[in-house]
C-alpha cells in the first residue's frame, strides 16, 4: 500500500493536468484522477512495464474520460435545459467565441500527436517534460511536435485568409 500512496504522489499531478486539458473542468479532473488511481490499484497486475508509469496511468485516465464522455452523450437534457431558449450574445463575445471554435477545429484536423501534444501544452498547461512522459517519448520530441502543429495551424490560417 506504501507504493501505491507512493505511486499517486509522484503522478497524480501529471495525471491530473492530463485530465484537466482533456475536459477543462478542475473538479471532473480531480474526479476522475481518483478514478485513475482506484482503477490503476485495481489492474496493477496487469501493468507490464511496457512503457512508463505515468503513461499507463494517463491511459487510463483517457479511457475513463471517454467513458464519461459516452455516458453523458447518451443522457438526456433536463427539461429546464432543454427547454431554455438560447440567449444571443454581445457581437464581440460571438466572434471571439467563433475564432476559438475555428482555432479548435483546426487543432482536431491535425494528426492525432500533434493535436495531444497541442491540447496538453495549451489547455492543460503541462511543460514540454511532461507532454513526453505522458506521451512516452522525450522532452525534445514534445517540443519539436507542438512547433509543428504550431505551424501547421499558421500555415492553415494564412491558406484560410487567402
Amino acid at each position: 500500500m506504501e507504493d501505491m500512496e507512493a505511486l499517486y504522489r509522484r503522478h497524480a499531478k501529471t495525471v491530473y493536468k492530463y485530465l484537466l486539458s482533456l475536459c477543462r473542468d478542475g473538479d471532473l479532473a480531480e474526479e476522475l484522477t481518483q478514478e485513475t488511481f482506484y482503477q490503476a490499484i485495481r489492474s496493477i497486475g496487469r501493468y507490464d512495464g511496457g512503457c512508463k508509469i505515468s503513461v499507463w496511468l494517463c491511459q487510463i485516465a483517457k479511457h475513463l474520460w471517454y467513458q464519461r464522455l459516452r455516458k453523458q452523450q447518451n443522457a438526456p437534457l433536463p427539461l429546464d435545459e432543454a427547454e431554455e431558449p438560447a440567449v444571443p450574445s454581445a457581437e464581440d463575445s460571438a466572434l471571439v467565441r467563433q475564432d476559438q471554435l475555428d482555432l479548435l477545429r483546426q487543432i482536431h484536423a491535425l494528426p492525432s500527436e500533434p493535436r495531444e501534444v497541442l491540447y496538453l501544452r495549451a489547455f492543460g498547461g503541462l511543460s514540454f517534460r511532461e507532454i513526453g512522459d505522458v506521451m512516452g517519448r522525450t522532452e525534445n520530441w514534445a517540443r519539436v511536435t507542438f512547433y509543428r502543429g504550431k505551424e501547421k495551424l499558421k500555415k492553415g490560417a494564412k491558406d484560410h485568409e487567402s
